[in-house]
Formats: structure tokens, sequence, C-alpha cells
């Protein structure tokens, strides 16, 4: 169905009218010509013909101008057939650190070593598009924390953002407090029932202003709940000037602090040695916070103003035409 936005703007549509009646009458330069009782036989009847069918066209071609000019004014839009939208209402939250030690190549992806981020990049985009209904929203963090992606209902957005994000983005210490902190600042004032952090780095909280379990409990005190997941292998074999020895690329790894915070929003802490440990987490997290369906409508909305604007420009050029033809 065809409605308009504004339809107090065929208010308007007598406006020629009202000016026309009210205005003073305008002199022209005819006025001044000597005016004679026989002038009507210097005309032929052709020409008053003419001169009449001309004004009846300019007449018409500038009533359907006005009319199109207003239509245009009042914003038609077509309305589609209702949509049903899925929402759940939770707002999560994806916190990913981008410090330098994610730059470790102990992951796996289709049978090729890759560094933390990449097989961070794969997994949690999979995790994304999977929730449909959520609000989601991107942290990116490091020596500072930044909001990335503020919450929407656009996954696409939030996955294209967090494949952009670079390792060493945000410095290149690891601040999980401010990380956090932040997300309590953006989720506090958020009436959904359910607001989710899921949050994932490698190593120990080295900068930033806030102890991490510090702002746990500000998160605890807000309603926000806190999914810790540590990654990084517990070995990996490197060169060395003697061959090769096996070194622990997690030994930075805080599981503790992890724990902690996890404990303390009532969430849990999930440890990542490769990228199916990854995975399997996340389809965990799919379970523990599952998308509710609920029905929503949706209209959508298609705008048709240029239609009749297109139209009232081709009856004022032919207006015009008309005009110039008759003069």
């Amino acid at each position: 169905m065809i409605q308009f936005e504004w339809l107090w703007v065929f208010l308007v549509l007598p406006l020629p009218l009202i000016v026309n009646r009210l205005a003073p009458p305008t002199r022209g330069e005819r006025d001044a010509a000597l005016r004679t009782p026989f002038m009507e036989d210097f005309d032929g009847v052709g020409g008053a013909r003419s001169e009449g069918f001309s004004t009846w066209w300019a007449l018409m071609l500038a009533v359907l101008a006005w009319l199109c000019l207003v239509t245009a004014a009042a914003r038609p839009q077509w309305i589609g057939e209702p949509l049903d939208l899925p929402a759940s209402g939770r707002d999560l939250m994806l916190a990913v650190d981008l410090s330098g030690s994610m730059k470790a190549d102990d992951f796996e992806l289709n049978g090729q070593a890759v560094d933390r981020l990449t097989a961070t990049k794969a997994v949690a985009g999979e995790f994304i598009e999977r929730r449909e209904g959520d609000r989601l929203g991107l942290i990116l963090f490091g020596e500072n924390a930044y909001l990335q992606t503020p919450l929407t209902f656009d996954r696409a957005t939030v996955r294209t953002l967090l494949n952009e994000s670079v390792i060493g983005l945000a410095g290149r210490k690891t601040a999980i407090g401010d990380a956090i902190g932040l997300a309590v600042k953006r989720l506090q004032d958020n009436t959904g029932d359910a607001r989710v952090l899921i949050l994932l780095t490698d190593g120990a909280n080295t900068a930033g202003e806030i102890e991490p379990v510090r702002a746990a409990s500000l998160a605890a005190a807000a309603g926000l709940k806190i999914y810790t997941i540590g990654v990084g292998a517990d070995e990996m074999i490197v060169p060395s000037l003697f061959g090769q020895r096996r070194v622990n690329p997690s030994q930075d790894l805080d599981e503790g602090t992890l724990r902690e915070i996890a404990a303390e929003t009532g969430g849990r802490y999930f440890r990542a040695r490769n990228t199916a440990e990854l995975e399997e987490i996340y389809k965990l997290l799919d379970q523990l916070e599952p998308v509710e369906v609920e029905a929503l409508s949706f209209r959508p909305r298609v705008s048709l103003f240029h239609w009749p604007l297109t139209f009232a420009v081709v009856f004022s050029a032919l207006l015009l035409a008309v005009r110039r033809a008759a003069g």
C-alpha cells in the first residue's frame, strides 16, 4: 500500500487559487496600447483558436506540475508486507585482545599455522553470524581499550570490523581492567534483561587505570555477566641456536585473574589451547546464552517521492515550451 508521511502538505493545493484571487492584478504593456472597437476585425479566427488552445494546454500543464510537486513534498512511501524479525533483548559485547603477544603462531587454521588473532577472527566471526536477534558490540583492547562497534543488530558490520583489526592497533600491552570498565560503561544504561561480555585474552593485565578484579566487581553490581577465554598453546617447538626447543607460549597468561573475573560476575572461564577448543568454547557459549526468539514485526518502506518530482519537472519543461511557442 502507498502511504504519505506528511499528509498535511496536501492542504497547500488551493494555494495558487488563493494567491491569484487575493494578489493585485499586474499591469502589462498591453494595457497602454490603443484600444479600438474594431480590433477584432484584424484577428483571424484561426489565430484566436490557436491562442486559446495554447492557453488551455499551459493551464493543464501548470496544474499537473503543481499536483506532482505537492505529492512529492508529502513524501509518498510504499509500505511492504509485515516481516517477522527475531529478537532476544540480549546485549552481548565482545572484547578482543590485540596486544603484541597475540601474534604468536601457535594455532592452526585449515592445516596452516596462524597467529592467535587470525584464529580468533575466524571462530568468533562464525559465532557472530549465529547471534541473530542479539545486539552485538565490539571492544578492542591492548594498552588502551576502544569501543570499535556500539551495540547493534548489524552482525555483518561487527564481523567486518573484527576482521579489519590488527595486532598492536590498541598498543602492545594488555589493559584487561579497562576493557571490562568500558563494557560496563556502555551497557549499564541499557534496559536489556541479559547483558553479557565475552572477553578473550592471552596474557595478564599489564596496563590500564583499573584493576581487573575491581572492574569485575563493578560489572557484577551493574548486572553484567562475563565469560573469559584464555587463548594460547601450552607447548610450542621453536628453533634455537642448538636446534629446537620446547617453550610455553602461554606462560604470561593469568588464568587465576580470569577465573576470578568470571566467578565474580556469575560467568565461566574457558581455556583454548588450539582452534578446535576455541570453536567448542563458542559453541558452548551458544548453549549457555541461547538466542531467544520473540515475535517482532517490521514493514519495509520504500520512498517514492522521486517519481512525482520527476513528472513535475517534465510538466514544467513542457509548460515552458508551450509558452515559448505561443509567444
